[in-house]
Order: structure tokens, then C-alpha cells, then sequence
């Protein structure tokens, strides 16, 4: 049984909750989603709690979403999915960011609506018309009918999921939908023996996925991902890979291109994935932490380093 606050029962019965002093408005709730907190010269999301997500919600971290979104569609051949999509009715991108893949579907697909979630009301108001935001965490129940989506996609939100179980069994679409869930392995590769143990890019890298596996986060593989869709009912999977390497190293004249990105987005990709977990998690001070990302953004300018990401 909730209780009720013996102050609201003095009050006279006609009276509403905002002269009772409790300030009921649209604004009062905005001001609430909009809560942050500032660590490490960052601005990072407080309304769902602190340890939801670790990566910033600022300006330079939307910079880089929307760099790394023009990134993604060069690896994918300008393809915003991989999903023979014929006339979508209703899309959602689950954890959407800045919203800008959202935006470009909704700019591709104009018959279908186009809904992104996320804990941060960060999107932007100018949008298309058939595209909207909505502030959600897909960690709860979702409130959406199964039969609702025709298309359901999420990429790089796997620092934000508790349980890939549960999320996957949320996950529903219309008989004959389609699904995309596309995850960094949070690991550097290496094909010709020029990345060592101490690598920076490597420390690094292995430092955010010692992090994750300290809050039993997991970065999920192909097969991983793969068994999931199978336990939720899903026919027909496919997976595939994508190579990202750091620095334009590679003779291939998209991967060179796609490494000269990368190193863009190097600038600020490891302060956003490693400050946080760092001293939060792994309980590092500052100037600790902060040695290890620039050593890594210094790393991926060496062009005798042959690393990439998957």
C-alpha cells in the first residue's frame, strides 16, 4: 500500500496539487530529465542515475557521435542498414544519441515513423516531420505492442546494457520484421605483429573492457549476439563483421579513407569511453586515467601501428 502525505489530506478537496506547493508542469519535468553532472571537465546524464551510462552527453561528445555516424556509413558502403527494407510503416533506434541516424532514416524512408529513445533529451527540435524523440530506458519493461515496429536497430550501446537478455527478449517487430544490433567488440586487432602487449591503443582498450566486466556489462560477440536473437524467436540471422582501422594506413582506398576518420575521431573516443569507467569503476584519479587516453590518442597517429577496431 503507498501511503498518502498527510499534507495533501489537510488540504481543502478542491484544491489541486499546485497549491499544495508541488509544481506539476511540463516544466518542472524537463528540468528533471535534463539533470547532469559534471566530472573531469565532462558533462555526463544523472536522471536514470550515474552508473546508467558512462559516456559523456556534451557537446564534444556529440560532435563525435555524429563524426562516428558519418564513419559507420562509409565502413557500411553508405548503407544505413544492412535489412532488405522495402516501405517501412514504424523504425526505432534504441539508445539514439544525437539522433542523427534516426534523422537520415526518417529523411530515407518518409512513408514510416521514425521514433529514437534515449536517457538524454539531447536530439534536436529541427527535425523531419515523421521523426521524434522520446526519453526511454531500454533496460525496463518497454510499454511499446509487439506487433508495433517494422524495423528495430541499436548500435554501440552495449557500455549501457545490464542485460542483454532481457533487452533481446523486449525486442519485438511485426511478423516479417527485421533487427539490427550493431556492437563494438571493444578490443584492437592486429594483423602483421605491429601492436605489442603495452600498446597504448591496447591499454586502453583493455582498461574500458576491464570496467565493463567490473559492473558485469558485457561486450557480446556474433555467436553471443546470435544465440539471443534464436532465444527470442528470431529466424533467418545474419551476422557480419566490419574492419576500422586506426590512422589511414591501409592500401585499400575506403579503409585509408575510413582511417583518416578514425583519427578525427580519436581526438576525443578515448576520453569518452575511459574517463568515467576509469575513475569510477576502476577507481583511478584523474591524472591517472587521463595519461592512458592521451597515450592511445597518441598511439593511433603512429603509422607503424597497424591496429583496428571490429
Amino acid at each position: 500500500m503507498i501511503e498518502v502525505d498527510p499534507k495533501i489530506l489537510l488540504k481543502p478537496e478542491n484544491e489541486d496539487y499546485d497549491s499544495t506547493g508541488y509544481d506539476t508542469s511540463t516544466a518542472s519535468l524537463a528540468s528533471s530529465i535534463q539533470e547532469y553532472i559534471f566530472e573531469n571537465g565532462r558533462r555526463y546524464h544523472a536522471y536514470y542515475g550515474t552508473d546508467k551510462y558512462l559516456q559523456p552527453t556534451d557537446e564534444t561528445e556529440q560532435d563525435r557521435l555524429d563524426l562516428h555516424h558519418e564513419m559507420q556509413r562509409l565502413v557500411w558502403e553508405d548503407k544505413l542498414h544492412q535489412s532488405p527494407l522495402s516501405e517501412p510503416h514504424r523504425i526505432l533506434d534504441i539508445g539514439t544519441g544525437t539522433g542523427i541516424w534516426a534523422i537520415d532514416m526518417a529523411d530515407t524512408y518518409p512513408m514510416a515513423e521514425v521514433i529514437g529513445t534515449d536517457l538524454s533529451p539531447i536530439q534536436p527540435t529541427w527535425v523531419p516531420a515523421n521523426c521524434r524523440f522520446e526519453v526511454d530506458d531500454a533496460m525496463a519493461d518497454w510499454t511499446y505492442k509487439s506487433d508495433f515496429f517494422d524495423f528495430i536497430h541499436s548500435r554501440n550501446i552495449s557500455s549501457g546494457v545490464s542485460n542483454w537478455e532481457h533487452l533481446v527478449s523486449e525486442i519485438c517487430t511485426i511478423p516479417g520484421g527485421y533487427v539490427e544490433l550493431c556492437e563494438a567488440d571493444m578490443s584492437m586487432h592486429c594483423d602483421d605483429g605491429t601492436m605489442k602487449a603495452d600498446n597504448p591503443l591496447k591499454v586502453c582498450a583493455d582498461n574500458v573492457r576491464a570496467s565493463l566486466v567490473k559492473m558485469e556489462r558485457i561486450c557480446p560477440d556474433l555467436e553471443m549476439l546470435e544465440n539471443l536473437l534464436k532465444k527470442a524467436g528470431f529466424e533467418d540471422i545474419k551476422t557480419t563483421t566490419a574492419k576500422e582501422p586506426f590512422g589511414p594506413w591501409a592500401k585499400d582506398h575506403r579503409m585509408k579513407k575510413i582511417g583518416a576518420m578514425q583519427l578525427l575521431h580519436c581526438e576525443s573516443v578515448f576520453e569518452s569511453y575511459g574517463m568515467a569507467a576509469f575513475t569510477r569503476v576502476l577507481g583511478m584519479d584523474f591524472a591517472e586515467a587521463k595519461a592512458i587516453c592521451d597515450a592511445a590518442k597518441l598511439a593511433a597517429k603512429n603509422k607503424n601501428y597497424h591496429i583496428y577496431g571490429l
